[in-house]
């Protein structure tokens, strides 16, 4: 019987775990305008090169008052490190994924992130876009 009970327990770990991917699949091929929260981070993928991209969030951030303490830009990859006037650090990264499309997260405090500033910082961007 417990034998039973542990093989029924597995398998609902299992179909869970199974949904959880399928889900994840189905959002992720929403594609652009779709903005979902990965690892603590708002991602999201916007048809525009990396430089239009990296304007629209500098442009972004410095309307909102957050100071840009540095600044990567590389082929593949570029990240805007600032910090709100109250000390939260933001992360912003730009990947590139072809020549026109980005996929753009956004990460605002350390151990606990504010979605509310994240929400706030993509929309944003996305105006600028």
């Amino acid at each position: 019987m417990i034998r039973k009970i542990a093989v029924f327990a597995v398998m609902v770990l299992f179909l869970a775990n199974i949904y959880g991917c399928v889900a994840l699949l189905a959002g992720a091929a929403g594609g652009a305008g779709t903005a979902t929260w990965l690892s603590g981070k708002l991602t999201q993928e916007f048809r525009a090169s990396q430089e239009a991209c990296v304007r629209a969030v500098k442009s972004s951030l410095k309307s909102l008052k957050i100071d840009i303490d540095k600044e990567t830009v590389k082929d593949d990859v570029a990240q805007i490190i600032g910090k709100y006037t109250d000390g939260k650090t933001v992360w912003v990264d730009i990947h590139r994924i072809s020549k026109t499309t980005q996929r753009i997260e956004v990460r605002v405090g350390g151990v606990s992130p504010d979605k509310e500033a994240e929400m706030k910082i993509m929309e944003r961007i996305e105006n600028q876009l």
